[in-house]
């Protein structure tokens, strides 16, 4: 049962006090799991475990933080949502939060952001009150309400406006790691974030839109509207790099999601080799390559060699033999049903004691699956089945393409030019897997053929961020872990810094396996500057043609400023400036120019950290490598020298996209120094 709609006199007081009494509830609720007694409830130990750890996680999703608002908006509804509608039927009253808490009465005193009940919250408008009277919002200092704001969304006399409060909360200072956006989620990000789970999303984005926001707030509500299904099946979440997963690592606990994996794609397929090797851009362009698939399937399957003895299985006095055409005909039809090298192979035995039964029932008499059995493990079955269809390992097979050239010709013959073999083949021949200098591209290659040899586990749903940079090899690999479930694609076409960087995301679904996902767009910018965004837009006709600019709607434009220097001394200063200000700071610079900034930093006596520490109070500057500045936001950003950005990369475009990143990472303002030329395309 709701809160009934009465006003009180001291608004804030009310509000206050239904924060402290929700609080009150929510440590009930806590200490009632903490309490639970398990001792008498479980078989055997096992049970008592699963069941232990499951009231800890119960028990951490409950936590209580202090500095994060319990609930952020209340919804006055003309009608109880769902009841008949009659004129004088009354309203009721929810207030909106990360979570679900209820008094002891099991009366619910917040409700959680993902229940049908709250989409209005995100949703409703002067165009669409959606039947609530009244939406209200709170302004929160160190999680104590200190304002609050009213729409009547149902009166004509008042006139549509902006949320001052969302704004200020959309444009607050970001000190540490993500934080959730579930205050400020819109309404095109809703739509995405409540998007069912049987369909893939792709979401293009550019800087600041929210895209990774919503993407983990996509995982969140999934696991509220299909709780049971995703515990089955399992989630999880793919970044770029550690720097980035660290960076969003708390957004899904502070919702009380506590079962979210996370993960790089090089996490995902380097299970079985470690990864010392690097290769460079014409290798891992054509290893990439989704061709490479293919080169994989035909130097697998050609271990399978056509029967040419037949089988003689000999049973007590009695002699079976299956001849060699009807060998071929089995090995003939599992080639053409498609199905794993793996489970050909495990069934290949089976089919040939099945070959053996037939005649056994033929001559009278009546065997059973014990006997089919005991069959397939005959020593000639045995030897029959390791002569036409061997294993495989697959590191072995990897190698063997990489180091023979005759055996890579052989299965690339009409898909590798002659000239992108050569690029692929190793230099010097390896003796071993262990003793190989695997690459990144390697590994991706390994998890493909391990893959036609037996399945790889699918997953409910996956997130995969940044996916912009993937090659069509890497796609494939993060496919295999949802082809029985659902996707969400998250990347920004402008912001590809790999030679082999997605061209259009029509592309990355079919090499993903999900054609009948769904691309969605997000152009409002609530994160970069005005002056920030159209700066770095200059570059969008040389990187992404055609792409939209991202429209900011800040209301805080922010500052912008270009500065000519003669050394570090000024870049040092510029962080001293930005320093005076609250929240975070960032410089961002070409990677061979990391160390002599770091130096200057030291000299200067200011401290800094990577990227993905969390500032303190203490620290609020962090050194970044240009390389692994993706997906990360300050405060205030000083970009140095961004010339030395382009030049860091292979090729012109991929430097000017790298550098479209840079100049996008900052949400209040940036300062851009440089002793060297601007590049051209930065002009007015």
């Amino acid at each position: 049962m709701s809160t009934p709609v009465d006003d009180a006199l001291d608004p804030l007081e009310r509000e206050r006090s239904h924060l402290a009494g929700s609080r009150a509830a929510l440590r009930a609720m806590r200490e009632d799991v903490e309490s639970l007694d398990i001792r008498d409830v479980t078989a055997n130990w096992v049970n008592a475990e699963v069941l232990a750890h499951q009231i800890d996680e119960r028990i951490k999703a409950l936590a209580d933080l202090s500095d994060t608002p319990l609930f952020f908006g209340r919804l006055d509804y003309l009608h109880s949502p769902g009841a008949d509608r009659a004129e004088g039927a009354e309203g009721e009253r929810f207030y909106i939060g990360r979570r679900h808490v209820h008094d002891h009465d099991g009366d619910p005193m917040v409700i959680d952001w993902r229940a049908p009940v709250s989409q209005p919250f995100y949703r409703a408008s002067k165009k669409d009150p959606m039947d609530v009277a009244l939406r209200r919002r709170f302004g929160y200092t160190r999680g104590e309400i200190t304002a609050y704001e009213d729409e009547h969304l149902s009166d004509p006399a008042e006139a549509a406006r902006t949320s001052k409060l969302l704004q200020q909360e959309i444009e607050r200072p970001r000190v540490g790691p993500m934080r959730d956006i579930v205050a400020t989620i819109q309404p095109e990000q809703d739509e995405i974030v409540r998007s069912g789970l049987g369909g893939t999303v792709c979401v293009q984005g550019g800087p600041g839109t929210g895209k990774t926001a919503v993407g983990l707030h996509r995982v969140a509500y999934l696991l509220y509207a299909h709780r049971e299904r995703l515990a089955r099946t399992g989630t999880l979440v793919i970044g770029p790099n550690r720097s980035f997963l660290h960076y969003i690592e708390q957004v899904l606990p502070a919702l009380g999601e506590l079962t979210v994996q996370q993960a790089t794609v090089d996490d995902l397929v380097s299970a079985g080799v470690q990864v010392r090797g690097v290769d460079d851009a014409p290798a891992a362009i054509v290893k990439g390559d989704a061709r490479m698939a293919e080169v994989l399937r035909r130097a697998v399957y050609a271990h399978v060699t056509m029967p040419t003895e037949p089988v003689v299985v000999v049973r007590g006095s009695r002699r079976w033999r299956v001849p060699a055409y009807e060998l071929e005909d089995i090995v003939r039809e599992l080639l053409e049903r498609g199905i794993r090298y793996g489970a050909a192979r495990e069934a290949l035995p089976q089919r040939i004691a099945h070959a053996v039964l037939v005649q056994m029932e033929r001559s009278g008499e009546a065997p059973d699956d014990r006997v089919q059995d005991a069959v397939a493990r005959n020593a000639a079955v045995k030897a029959a089945v390791k002569a036409i269809w061997p294993p495989v390992d697959p590191a072995k097979l990897v190698l063997r393409l990489l180091s023979d050239a005759e055996f890579l010709a052989e299965h690339a013959e009409g898909v590798l030019s002659e000239e992108e073999q050569r690029t692929v083949l190793w230099a010097k021949p390896v003796r071993s897997v262990k003793s190989a200098k695997w690459s990144s591209a390697d590994a991706v290659l390994i998890d493909e053929a391990t893959d036609l040899v037996e399945r790889t586990h699918s997953l409910g749903h996956v997130v995969l961020d940044e996916a912009q940079d993937l090659s069509p090899m890497q796609y494939r690999a993060v496919g295999r872990r949802c082809t029985t479930g659902s996707a969400t694609v998250l990347g920004d076409l402008a912001q590809g810094t790999t030679p082999w960087a997605t061209r259009s995301w029509g592309e990355a679904l079919a090499h993903l396996g999900k054609t009948d996902g769904v691309v969605e767009e997000l152009t409002a910018g609530f994160r970069v500057p005005t002056d920030v965004i159209a700066y770095a837009s200059r570059l969008l006709p040389h990187i992404a043609p055609g792409l939209t600019p991202v429209a900011s709607v800040r209301e805080n434009p922010g500052f912008f400023d270009l500065r000519p220097t003669t050394g570090t001394a000024e870049v040092v200063a510029a962080c001293e400036e930005l320093l005076l200000r609250e929240g975070s700071t960032g410089l961002i610079a070409a990677d061979a120019r990391i160390p002599e900034l770091a130096a200057a930093l030291t000299a200067a006596g200011i401290g800094y950290l990577s990227p993905g520490e969390e500032t303190t109070a203490e620290t609020r500057l962090t050194l970044v490598p240009a390389s692994l500045a993706k997906g990360l936001e300050y405060d205030y950003v000083v970009l140095d020298e961004p010339q030395a950005v382009v030049s860091g990369e292979p090729d012109e475009r991929t430097g000017l996209r790298r550098l479209y990143v840079a100049l996008t990472r900052a949400v209040s303002g940036l300062i851009v120094t440089h002793a060297e030329p601007l590049p051209a395309q930065l002009a007015d």
